[in-house]
């Protein structure tokens, strides 16, 4: 009878271990990385008009979530992908409180071709996944992967995307003061097809309202009846980065590898054209152009004077290593700061270490076991034979 009590707490021990093993790999891990992170703070300058510093907009900005589809996506890939990304967005909310989140396209992976039935599946998981309180907005932009690459995006696939996120191809949302451009950077192909020319157009309206904002008294009459905005440069969100050469100039931890940093990207695929992003720069003059597609980290300066960053993935199937922004905005100032996730070769560590020490522990007590049972064999025949 102790033999088999002994045998059972054994079990119980085991499975103890492994159950807090779980649920420090699936649940506790995201929340030291998330308490790492800290929001930026802001100089906190005049406002626009000279008066009273201005208000400070905290954004939490993330790209690339790749929710995989019925086509292409294995049960277990998406299950694990998806707890992952749930997780981790639900702990920075709970921990971070953003006001507003971003997300900067690729939404899904496979609505460029997804039927009706697949959509609504693949925004339920979505909408799941990403749900937040009340007093914080999502706003998101529309990726190639979305709608698809310009030669694959139609009007329906358009317009059932900005139909569920309540978002245009070309639009300006206003927070305290700040206003963020959210552009479709997969419609700036420049070919004069009927999606493309719809957004220049109002891309151009918008260029136009923007400049009367911030220049109202020297244009009174010619900006009468144009909508007006908060008097402050915008920052352009968007899928697609702006034109670079390559990842040639980018570091850091969450850089392109080096062996892929020199491949030269390819016009309105990787990035916009040379034009498009000319266009853009001369509209708008952002503060700052915040992107994605690349899946990886880069800061560009173009210009001298309009600086770029491309977000990285937030998906564990793109990178080792994702990592949202957080961004303090007001209407004269931006500071960022990244906020890096657990890697996941250090959860798929956790789990090998556990499993090589459990084995070892159940050998070592298999032995010690068998060797007592030989041991009280051997008292107990010895007993007899006296």
């Amino acid at each position: 009878m102790s033999r088999l009590c002994g045998r059972w707490v054994f079990i119980a021990l085991l499975c103890g271990c492994v159950g807090c093993v779980f649920i420090f790999c699936e649940y506790l891990i995201y929340y030291p990385a998330v308490l790492r992170c800290a929001w930026p703070g802001a100089a906190s300058g005049p406002g626009a008009d000279g008066g009273a510093a201005a208000p400070l907009l905290r954004a939490l900005v993330l790209s690339d979530t790749h929710l995989l589809g019925a086509v292409r996506g294995h049960w277990f890939d998406k299950l694990r992908r998806e707890w992952q990304m749930e997780r981790a967005f639900q702990t920075a909310l709970w921990l971070l409180k953003p006001e507003v989140v971003f997300i900067l396209g690729d939404i899904f992976d496979e609505g460029k071709w997804s039927s009706p039935k697949d959509w609504e599946d693949d925004v339920r998981r979505f909408l799941q996944m990403f749900r937040h309180p009340s007093d914080t907005e999502l706003v998101v932009v529309v990726g190639n992967h979305d709608v698809g690459f310009h030669y694959e995006m139609n009007w329906f696939k358009l317009q059932r995307f900005e139909k569920v996120f309540n978002v245009t191809s070309a639009r300006i949302v206003t927070k305290k003061g700040v206003n963020f451009l959210l552009v479709n950077s997969v419609a700036l192909h420049g070919d004069g097809c009927s999606i493309c020319q719809s957004v220049e157009n109002e891309l151009f309206k918008l260029s136009y309202a923007l400049n009367c904002s911030v220049q109202a008294n020297s244009k009174r009459d010619r900006c009468r009846d144009v909508h007006k905005f908060p008097p402050s440069r915008p920052i352009i969100l968007q899928h697609y980065p702006l034109y670079r050469v390559s990842d040639a100039e980018c570091t850091g931890e969450d850089a392109a590898p080096p062996e892929e940093r020199h491949q030269v990207f390819k016009e309105q695929y990787d990035v916009l054209s040379q034009t498009a992003s000319q266009k853009l720069l001369w509209w708008f003059k952002p503060r700052l152009i915040l992107s994605g597609h690349t899946h990886s980290a880069c800061q560009v300066l173009h210009g001298d004077k309009f600086p770029e960053i491309s977000v990285p993935s937030f998906s564990w199937r793109n990178r080792n290593n994702p990592s949202f922004i957080l961004g303090s905005f007001s209407s004269e100032n931006v500071t960022l700061s990244k906020c890096f996730l657990p890697q996941e070769s250090t959860v798929i560590t956790v789990y090998c270490t556990t499993g090589v020490v459990l084995i070892i522990l159940t050998l070592v007590h298999l032995h010690i076991f068998k060797g007592t049972v030989h041991f009280a064999s051997c008292l107990i025949s010895k007993h007899k034979s006296l």
